[in-house]
Formats: C-alpha cells, sequence, structure tokens
C-alpha cells in the first residue's frame, strides 16, 4: 500500500511553516560566518527534504526573515520544500531582533497561516545580542495563537551570542540553545535541527480554540566531535 493512501483515501497533510530568522547583522560578517550559514542551510535542505518525505502527514511551507538594521522577509510567501531555494545572505548593521520577532508575529496571523495545523518551527540563529527592544518583540510573538503553539529552536553562532535572550525565545526548559563555535558545528547543528523539525510528528492543533499551548519537547543530540564539511574551504578551522 502507497504510504500516503488509507483505508477511505489518502492521508490529508497538514500545513507545517518553517521560519528560518536569521541574524545579518555586521558582526555575522566576521571570520565568515554569514558564508559559514549559507553553505550550512544549503547543505541541509537535502536532508530535510529526505526527512519530509518520510512524513506525509505534513506539507513543509518554508519562509526566511533576515534581521540587522531592521527586520524583512527574504522569503514572505510560504514555498513548499520542494520549491524552497535559498539565497545566500550577505552580513551589515546592527541587530534588530525584536523587530524580526514583531515580523514573524505579523507572519503567524491566520491567514496566511491555516486554521489548523502541525505546530510551526521558528528556527533563530544569531551570534550577538539584540540592538533594539527584544521583549517587546518576543511579547508580540507570543501573543499570537500561532506564536504559542510553535516549536522554537535557537542556534547561538560563537561566544558572544547572548543566551538569555535565546532561552527565553524557546520558553521551555527541556530544550536547549543550540552552540555552534566553528563552521563544522554550526553546520552540524543546522542539519539536525532542521531535519528534526520537519521529521518529528507533532499533534494538529487550532491555536484559535487552543488557548495554550504545552510544552513540545525536541530533542537535543548528544554533544560530539563535529565532523569535517563536504568540501572544507579556507578559514573551516576557524573558532567564533
Amino acid at each position: 500500500m502507497d504510504e500516503t493512501s488509507r483505508p477511505g483515501g489518502p492521508i490529508a497533510a497538514r500545513e507545517l511553516h518553517f521560519i528560518w530568522i536569521c541574524d545579518c547583522s555586521g558582526s555575522m560578517d566576521e571570520n565568515g560566518k554569514i558564508q559559514s550559514l549559507n553553505r550550512a542551510v544549503r547543505e541541509a535542505l537535502p536532508h530535510v527534504k529526505d526527512a519530509a518525505n518520510s512524513n506525509p502527514e505534513a506539507k513543509v511551507l518554508m519562509r526566511v526573515v533576515a534581521f540587522s538594521d531592521s527586520a524583512r522577509w527574504l522569503v514572505s510567501a510560504p514555498t513548499p520544500l520542494e520549491n524552497f531555494i535559498w539565497t545566500d545572505l550577505t552580513a551589515v548593521g546592527e541587530t534588530a531582533m525584536g523587530a524580526a520577532m514583531k515580523l514573524v508575529a505579523d507572519g503567524l496571523k491566520i491567514p496566511p497561516m491555516p486554521q489548523r495545523g502541525l505546530p510551526p518551527a521558528l528556527v533563530l540563529m544569531t551570534d550577538g545580542q539584540p540592538t533594539d527592544d527584544f521583549n517587546n518583540g518576543l511579547k508580540a510573538l507570543m501573543e499570537t495563537p500561532w506564536g504559542r503553539h510553535s516549536r522554537r529552536i535557537a542556534v547561538a553562532i560563537g561566544g558572544d551570542a547572548k543566551r538569555d535572550n535565546l532561552v527565553k525565545f524557546i520558553g521551555n526548559p527541556e530544550i536547549k540553545v543550540l552552540e555552534a563555535n566553528n563552521p563544522e558545528s554550526l553546520a552540524k547543528q543546522i542539519k539536525f535541527l532542521s531535519t528534526m523539525a520537519v521529521s518529528g510528528i507533532s499533534p494538529v492543533v487550532n491555536p484559535t480554540v487552543d488557548p495554550v499551548a504545552p510544552p513540545i519537547p525536541v530533542p537535543v543530540p548528544d554533544p560530539v566531535s563535529p565532523e569535517p564539511l563536504p568540501s572544507a574551504t579556507p578559514g573551516s578551522d576557524v573558532e567564533w
């Protein structure tokens, strides 16, 4: 039997919205961090597609937010994973992380979000600390029904990333901030979190009916030595 078929007809795939929230501030231009992020996401996407194919109950839709002096949508329309193409980011300016939270909050309204669906995955990647009102931005995100029901994951890039804000963003003591201190570990963490986010089966929810979302546990890998990137580039062994 085809895995998408069941007695009575095919499985009705539920939308799983995946939003990359990327720090593009000037500090990300140091030591090749923004180039490493671009490469890591591009290399992770084939693995994400494989993971999505193993979960026919989910229709994965991707979007991208970049923040520096302000926050902006790089991919504003929810794009089916099979049509999604990563556009390389560049880094300059400050760290308007609070504005990014507000922008994502706007993007989680109904529509474009469905009335019912799988909890969206929000992935925040940063190497610094906000230069605007992060707490107010996070408040706006958590005041949206889909924001409260989202699976929020954060990657600290290098030692200067402010972990307190990332812990607040995650909002679940069972989920740790993922650490990336060099290009290899960043590639490993992005591959892990992106495939995990689309392959894990989560309950279908209606956020307008379920006012409070229970914490959704997300597994965190045991620390291991990162594997080398498939094609090493100059500076790939740098520590951030």
